[in-house]
């Protein structure tokens, strides 16, 4: 690659505003985008840039440290909960406060910010005091998947960099150049809405097909029974199980090369490993939530066919208009289980009892 910012495809505006500000950096930048939209690895693309002296070359050594997780200056923040508690926070401007110990800056990355305002004890007053007395040698890296007005402080100690979700075609594109076949590549691309982080987790995944056929399959499966609703909902919560399987084997992957290359740059072992795994068991979680709202998504378009057949049938033919308005009446009724269903899914809500009371729902339709 010509330099670090070449694989964040899709992302023209951004990537052209981050080769501008890392020529003159700045104590804090927002990286704002949907989750997926590859946000994470442009952060640590810029965050390599900032440490290169010709400001993100790829191969430099500087740029090689940045880019495997080993340069001692670029520090990843982790949460201990589900938000931004006040000690996380705390800790991470004491560590911010560290002189860089390379030639380059203190770098602080800092995801999910809108998790600062969240809960009952929002913890962005502790993040605005670190962005409001910056150490001159220390740059605040922050990103956001949506920006609640809460946040309108901290945003305007940044400068903003906004991402926006891939189309089917860019995701194609990348997944085909990382190695899979056309076909696999758009299959995988359809089922990601735009997320490239998912995107290269179905592409490895030889059951999605048969799953979009399960949810697919729903309407005609469903019986009216408590026993065939149960089954289903049973399959379909095995099927989300054996999804997580490509994703476990991507992180044991990733593991393993990243130990690799921090013994290549002369560390004895990974200094980072617990807070690696920990991002690894979130990342985890969020799939299992994606891999539902993708079924739920699937599972909608379905009823919604449905009924634009139903009211075409309705427009078109007389015997049959009371059966047609019924099957309306049920789709749209089933259209608004699932969209309750995927409001449900904010809360920490058992994903496995959500399912069956689902499709005990939708039986009795």
């Amino acid at each position: 690659m010509s330099d670090v910012f070449d694989p964040l495809v899709g992302q023209d505006r951004a990537v052209s505003a981050m080769r501008h500000y890392v020529r003159t950096p700045v104590h804090a930048y927002l990286f704002a985008g949907p989750a997926g939209t590859n946000v994470h690895d442009a952060m640590i693309a810029f965050a390599a840039a900032l440490q290169c002296p010709d400001f993100g070359c790829g191969t430099c050594e500087a740029c090689r440290k940045v880019l495997h997780g080993v340069d001692p200056d670029v520090h990843v923040a982790d949460r201990a909960g589900v938000t931004w508690r006040v000690d996380d926070l705390r800790e991470l401007d004491r560590i911010s406060r560290r002189r860089p110990l390379g030639a380059g800056y203190q770098i602080m990355v800092v995801r999910d910010i809108e998790l600062t305002v969240a809960g009952a004890a929002p913890s962005a007053p502790a993040l605005l005091k670190s962005l409001e007395e910056p150490p001159t040698r220390t740059i605040f890296l922050l990103s956001a998947a949506e920006l609640p007005e809460t946040l309108d402080t901290i945003v305007s100690r940044c400068v903003s960099i906004t991402f926006q979700a891939m189309s089917e075609s860019d995701l194609t594109r990348v997944l085909v150049r990382e190695g899979a076949s056309a076909e696999v590549a758009a299959t995988a691309a359809r089922s990601a809405g735009g997320n490239l982080a998912r995107a290269r987790i179905l592409v490895r995944d030889p059951g999605l097909g048969e799953r979009l056929a399960t949810w697919r399959s729903v309407p005609e499966v469903l019986t009216g029974t408590a026993a065939g609703a149960t089954t289903l909902a049973f399959d379909l919560t095995a099927a989300i199980d054996a999804a997580m399987a490509p994703l476990s084997a991507w992180h044991a992957e990733d593991l393993a090369r990243r130990t690799r290359e921090a013994k290549e740059v002369g560390l004895r072992s990974l200094g980072n490993r617990k807070e690696i795994e920990a991002q690894f068991k979130r990342e985890e979680r969020r799939f299992r939530l994606e891999e539902l709202r993708f079924g739920i998504s699937v599972l909608t378009g379905v009823y919604r066919d449905r009924m634009v057949a139903a009211l075409t049938e309705v427009r078109e033919t007389g015997e049959s208009e009371g059966r047609a308005r019924h099957r309306v009446a049920a789709s749209l009724e089933a259209i608004d289980l699932l969209v309750a269903a995927n409001e449900r899914l904010s809360t920490n809500i058992d994903e496995a009892l959500l399912i069956t009371d689902l499709m005990l729902s939708l039986a009795r339709l």
